[in-house]
């Protein structure tokens, strides 16, 4: 039996082949009619036609591949961006390369070089530093890429990020809302736009709120790991210094928190209120469940999906950073400190969605054009 060809398809269709070329790709099959492509995949499936990627790459200098970068496949929250990315592309005939670098610098590297033999027409990346040689080589070598949940320092790398800002002061105004005036951070890795922008936002939601700022109130941890959110409580506590609730960096930094405090006894929220950043799947099941940040991660993935597409179709276009509003998403680890709290008074029960306001005096920033509209500035 011989393999059906694409002239083949076109025959039955009663199409011109560059016709069936178009139908059958998902990124062109809007150039043609609707009546003419249902012919067209009707006529491949008929004769069961299976298009050649590699003949088409050749022939478009592209491989409709997409490689995606992640640090850690196990962090619960890369799968639902992952999600968004694929919810995009896949429909348009662009297929994803997965990897992982466990925040290894040297396998990224390699993956990065892998996935660039197999010619991939774009990188998104979780795993930008501020500072990162290997992407300002890939930026001086015109890869189209776009970086997702950190940025980095230097200009002309496209962006989508949660809006650390605006979320770091929803979490301390609802921390100081409850009485709360000596409020710990447990800071993440400095290297790492996330690490480094969440503990400026923390310092300065202290002094717009009028509350002093502590060093002694900010441990420093190296990874955004939840033994390191162990850690890096303990040492709070260790120097004796008095807190009655901590902001952690992100979700998995507040669960090495509930670990530690499960190790000496301490009790959440009754002597200590924890929030989390990320609204990570299972933080709402925790006992108590976790008071959080809930960063669009769908939509991080989706928006940057999009913003890859525009940058293959339109090279030249000026790089942006998009920037998503958050949420805090308040539940039951969170209460009033019990030097303030009335006697018999009632905790937080269930959960409570706080939304950023349209418009917040924050530098770097741009009020959206709507409520929760994603922020833009051109890089």
């Amino acid at each position: 039996m011989t393999v059906p060809r694409l002239r083949d398809v076109a025959r039955l269709a009663g199409v011109h082949a560059a016709t069936a070329s178009r139908a059958l790709n998902p990124a062109t099959r809007s150039m043609v009619s609707a009546e003419t492509a249902q012919r067209v995949l009707e006529a491949a499936a008929q004769l069961g036609y299976v298009a050649n990627p590699i003949a088409r790459s050749l022939k478009t200098n592209r491989t409709n591949s997409i490689g995606v970068v992640i640090p850690d496949l196990t962090n619960l929250l890369f799968p639902p961006i992952v999600r968004g990315i694929d919810d995009v592309l896949s429909p348009l005939g662009y297929s994803l390369l997965l990897v992982n670098t466990d925040n290894d610098k040297e396998r990224e590297a390699a993956h990065i070089a892998s996935l660039r033999a197999r010619q991939v027409d774009g990188l998104i990346l979780a795993t930008a530093l501020l500072e990162d040689p290997l992407l300002q080589r890939l930026g001086e070598q015109r890869v189209p890429l776009v970086l997702i949940n950190r940025r980095m320092n230097t200009p002309g790398f496209p962006s989508v990020t949660g809006d650390d800002a605006g979320g770091v002061y929803l979490a301390v105004h609802h921390l100081v809302t409850l009485g709360h005036r000596r409020i710990a951070h447990l800071a993440g890795p400095q290297h790492t736009s996330t690490g480094q922008f969440r503990l400026r936002a923390y310092r300065q939601a202290l002094q717009d709120l009028g509350l002093p700022h502590d060093d002694d109130l900010v441990a420093h941890c190296s990874a955004w790991t939840e033994a390191e959110g162990a850690r890096g409580l303990a040492e709070l506590l260790d120097r004796g210094v008095e807190f009655t609730a901590v902001l952690a960096g992100n979700d998995l930094l507040a669960l090495g928190c509930y670990d530690l405090m499960r190790e000496r006894g301490i009790h959440c929220p009754d002597e200590l209120s924890i929030v989390g950043f990320n609204d990570m799947p299972i933080v709402d099941k925790l006992q108590p469940a976790l008071t959080t940040v809930r960063i669009p991660h769908y939509r991080v993935g989706s928006e940057a999906a999009h913003m890859l597409l525009e940058r293959l179709h339109k090279p030249d276009t000026p790089a942006k950073s998009i920037l998503l509003p958050l949420e805090l998403v308040v539940r039951g680890s969170t209460a009033p400190p019990a030097s303030s709290r009335r006697p018999g008074g009632a905790r937080q029960s269930g959960e409570t969605t706080l939304r950023a306001p349209a418009t917040q005096d924050r530098p770097d920033s741009v009020s959206p054009s709507r409520p929760h509209s994603p922020i833009l500035t051109e890089l």
